[in-house]
C-alpha cells in the first residue's frame, strides 16, 4: 500500500451511506500516511446529503453520515481546483466516457502523483477507475 492515498468522493461516501468502510477503503486509509483529495469531494459530499433530505431520508442517518464524511475529509490534504488542475481535466482519458467532475478528479489524481511519485486512487466509481487504468 502506498504511503498517500487520493480519496475520490464516490468511495467516502459509498462508505458512510452504507454501513461503515468497506475492508478495503479502511486498510488504505489505515495504512496511509498522507490522506489526499481535491476541494471538489466536500462540494459533491455537502451536496449528495442535500439531496438525501430531499428525497425524505432521515435526519439521523444524514448526520451520521455527514459525521464520518467530515471526519475523513479532515484528514486529508486538500487539493485546490487550480488552473493546472482544470486544464488537464480538460484533456485527461479522451477515450473514456469520464464525467466532468470525475474528470476533475482524474486530473487531480495525476497531478498529486506528479507532485509526490506513487498515490493510489481509492475510488468507488467504474468509470473513473478504468479511465485511471486501475484493473
Amino acid at each position: 500500500m502506498s504511503d498517500v492515498v487520493y480519496l475520490d468522493t464516490s468511495a467516502v461516501l459509498r462508505a458512510v451511506l452504507e454501513g461503515g468502510l468497506s475492508p478495503v477503503i479502511e486498510q488504505s486509509i489505515a495504512a496511509a500516511r498522507v490522506l489526499t483529495t481535491s476541494r471538489l469531494s466536500l462540494v459533491e459530499s455537502s451536496r449528495a446529503f442535500l439531496r438525501l433530505r430531499l428525497d425524505g431520508v432521515g435526519e439521523a442517518v444524514i448526520a451520521d453520515a455527514t459525521r464520518e464524511a467530515e471526519s475523513i475529509w479532515s484528514r486529508c490534504v486538500i487539493w485546490e481546483l487550480s488552473v493546472t488542475v482544470c486544464d488537464l481535466a480538460a484533456q485527461v482519458a479522451p477515450l473514456h466516457r469520464l464525467r466532468s467532475l470525475d474528470a476533475l478528479h482524474l486530473a487531480t489524481w495525476l497531478t498529486a502523483r506528479r507532485k509526490l511519485g506513487e498515490v493510489i486512487l481509492v475510488t468507488a466509481d467504474r468509470r473513473l477507475e478504468e479511465a485511471a487504468g486501475l484493473p
